[in-house]
């Protein structure tokens, strides 16, 4: 009889006993190069002789800064293993924020992927008391640094040089325990400093194991990994769900190259946040915009087919009579020249980390790739709630993963209306930081998600807004930005929008707009410009883009209507400091970085 599963190093045996030839696969030189299994394991357990030999002992931090690519997967492997928590940082973190993670952490060692990564740590070693020693993926080391540097390569090969001591390894792992820390994961900072969640091997194994059973996957699945494996959501399900089903797992070279990847690569199965099911929706319908009548009429005309057939389609069933005959004809006209630019294989989609847009769902839904929406947190590790196929609802994100958990509503609603859980699942902590911990996890064993929702009759969740980004008018009414600003999005010349209003006696929106559609709608209008910023000047262009929030202000309340906008010449971005490496809008920087538009809007009012 197999053994229960309760820790990664466990998973990681289990999965490896399926020995495909591509368990990871990365591009090299342009090409992708698969690593079987059992190169996977070797690779792994000599990892962890060598770090074993150079002084780590279970319990010591090592640090991971890297983007997507085996050796961060094996790394967390060897980590689990040993009994090494791992503090993941993301690749795109500046000198000043990296350092903050690895001081707050005490890491002992930080691994890095290439030379932009060791130069941050280099920047920073002298505020770093904890920090003994540097590896480094790809590259040279520096000379001359005065530190304990050493390369990827090197640790391989020393861990070689203890071939016959790896049934060692296989012994620390079977010593690992469910409750062993496995992670710490920082927190986005939206709010102030980040804090590491402190999540367990059960935490994550037990949301495996519960992703598992609400999710009909089988075995042959290939995967596409392209989230940051530093978030939670791409770490359990890109990574440890995936590896443990036996799905492939390939790397995309980064999240720009996710759509050229993806026709090589023709994954069956796909994690990702709504920001790219958003680009992929705006790209087609600005496709389709830009053919001919005819092409556009018979997309319409599809569309509507699967509108007819949607109802059926979230159930799981099979249209009937003339609605299937419309939506099997779209199918093989349209949608399936549309899914062929996925690769044509992708059979389940996954979306967390943000609400995803009703319409958008829809959409992929008709098309013919059916996305599950899910909900969960970091500290939650992720997953509480997660839409089953059969009884998918737009706009909802799904049942509790668990109904009860030992005599306990797994999810409750507080009075506030506020999302709280208890379960295998909730972290231990934050990190060296019991205030913040008492904060967020109650004297029952709650953790307060700060999120605002309800449940329906059938037991299923809606997410209605951040407790904390509530916007609350001079006039007391309190406001869910969110909603509002899925509705602007959905529209083909918006491609991102911030609601402002807090404190103020009316609501206004910061505007991105869809450049590519708007640009066409320019053209037929004959209207000229030398660059963005011109033409997001001219008054047909202001008064084309207020149409559209007009459109979405008629089915508002008269205090949700949007009076007033401002139009921004730059997409928000991770890089740019507006966004979450999850690709939330980080409301405060916004605030701060547009401060002078956002006044301009409540000037004029005072006029």
């Amino acid at each position: 009889m197999a053994q229960p599963l309760e820790t990664i190093a466990q998973l990681f045996y289990q999965a490896a006993e399926r020995n495909l030839p591509d368990a990871l696969a990365a591009r090299k030189n342009g090409v992708y190069v698969p690593i079987s299994h059992a190169d996977l394991v070797t690779q792994v357990e000599r990892l962890a002789l060598a770090m074993a030999a150079r002084g780590l002992k279970p319990g010591d931090r090592v640090a991971i800064m890297s983007e997507n690519r085996p050796e961060w997967a094996m790394l967390d492997f060897a980590c689990a293993i040993q009994g090494l928590p791992d503090v993941t940082v993301y690749a795109t973190l500046n000198v000043a924020q990296a350092g903050y993670i690895l001081k707050d952490s005490q890491a002992k060692w930080v691994v890095c992927s290439d030379r932009g990564q060791l130069d941050k740590i280099l920047a920073n070693w002298e505020q770093l008391p904890t920090l003994e020693a540097a590896v480094l993926m790809d590259g040279e080391l520096p000379e001359g640094s005065g530190r304990n540097l050493a390369l990827w390569s090197t640790l391989q090969a020393e861990g070689e040089a203890m071939e016959d001591r790896r049934p060692e390894v296989r012994a620390w792992g079977a010593q690992r325990q469910a409750s062993d820390i496995l992670t710490l994961i920082y927190t986005s900072g939206t709010t102030g400093d980040p804090k590491g969640a402190m999540l367990t091997h059960g935490n994550l194994v037990t949301n495996v194991l519960a992703a598992e059973a609400t999710v009909s996957l089988i075995e042959n699945e290939r995967a596409l990994s392209f989230l940051p494996l530093t978030h939670i959501f791409e770490r359990m399900a890109g990574l440890f769900l995936w590896f443990h089903i036996g799905a492939a797992i390939y790397y995309a070279e980064s999240v720009n190259t996710v759509a050229a990847d993806m026709l090589e690569v023709r994954p069956t199965v796909m994690a990702s946040v709504p920001r790219i099911y958003e680009k992929i929706y705006a790209k087609i319908y600005d496709t389709v915009a830009s053919g001919h009548l005819i092409k556009r009429l018979i997309f319409h005309w599809a569309m509507q087919a699967g509108r007819q057939a949607l109802p059926y389609l979230l159930k799981d069933q099979t249209p009937p009579s003339w609605k299937g005959a419309w939506y099997r004809t779209a199918q093989a006209v349209v949608f399936e020249k549309i899914r062929q630019r996925t690769g044509g294989r992708l059979k389940i989609a996954v979306s967390g980390g943000a609400p995803l847009s009703g319409k958008i769902m829809e959409f992929f839904w008709i098309i013919g790739i059916p996305i599950l929406e899910g909900y969960g947190l970091t500290e939650t590790s992720p997953i509480i709630t997660v839409n089953r196929l059969g009884e998918v609802v737009p706009g909802c994100v799904g049942r509790p993963i668990y109904t009860e958990w030992e005599g306990r509503p797994f999810v409750k609603i507080a009075e506030d209306g506020e999302i709280l859980c208890q379960g295998p699942n909730i972290m231990v902590g934050y990190w060296n930081n019991a205030k913040a911990t008492e904060e967020a996890i109650d004297a029952e064993g709650y953790f307060h998600t700060g999120d605002i929702g309800h449940f329906d009759i059938e037991g299923r969740l809606y997410i209605t807004d951040r407790k904390k980004e509530l916007i609350v008018t001079s006039g007391g009414k309190k406001v869910a930005p969110q909603p509002i600003e899925n509705q602007l999005k959905s529209d083909k010349y918006i491609s991102q929008a911030v609601l402002i209003g807090d404190q103020r006696n009316y609501l206004t929106a910061l505007v991105v707009p869809n450049f590519d559609s708007l640009i066409r709608w320019a053209g037929y209008k004959k209207i000229t410009f030398k660059s963005h910023a011109e033409l997001i000047k001219n008054q047909q262009i202001i008064d084309k883009l207020g149409s559209r929030v007009e459109r979405v202000n008629e089915h508002l309340s008269n205090y949700e209507r949007i009076k007033k906008i401002a139009i921004i010449e730059q997409e928000m971005t991770l890089e740019g400091g507006q966004l979450t490496p999850s690709l939330k809008v980080k409301r405060r920087v916004v605030n701060q970085m547009y401060s002078a538009l956002i006044e301009g809007m409540y000037a004029e009012g005072k006029n």
